[in-house]
Parts: C-alpha cells; structure tokens; sequence
C-alpha cells in the first residue's frame, strides 16, 4: 500500500519542503529590511488585493458559468 502511494508522498514532501523554503526567506527578508510603507503604499497594497481577487473570482464564475451553461462544449453541424 505504502509503494502504491510513494509518488504522491514524495511530491507532497517535495511541496512542502518549496513552501517551507519560500516562508523562511520571506520572514528573513522581512525581518531584516528596515523600511516603513506610507499611507498610500498601504491604500495600493489594498487595491491590488482587492482588484486581483476580483479578476481571479469574476474569471472563475465565468469559467463555472460557461461549463453549466454548454458554451464549452464543441460545436454541432446540422
């Protein structure tokens, strides 16, 4: 049962590991900068958040939209 999902475990460990890696050197960089964000940095940190999840959601409702509705599908010739 174990060899049957090694490749899976050996990805999962492989991901974590990358995640793991990336948190570490953003706490590290965070850590060690000593700079402070005005007020508008801070107001076009939200808006970039706010905008971004607004594409990704309104092109994933698209995508579910699309698929329920049959546009997706290939086209039939009568």
């Amino acid at each position: 049962m174990l060899r049957r999902h090694l490749g899976t475990i050996i990805v999962l460990v492989v991901l974590f590991g990358l995640l793991g890696g990336a948190l570490w050197a953003m706490i590290a960089v965070w850590t060690h900068i000593d700079a402070k964000m005005s007020a508008h940095g801070w107001i076009a940190l939200a808006l970039g958040v706010v905008l971004s999840l607004a594409v990704g959601i309104g092109l994933m409702g698209l995508m579910f939209f699309s698929s329920r509705r049959g546009y997706d599908e290939p086209p039939t010739f009568d």
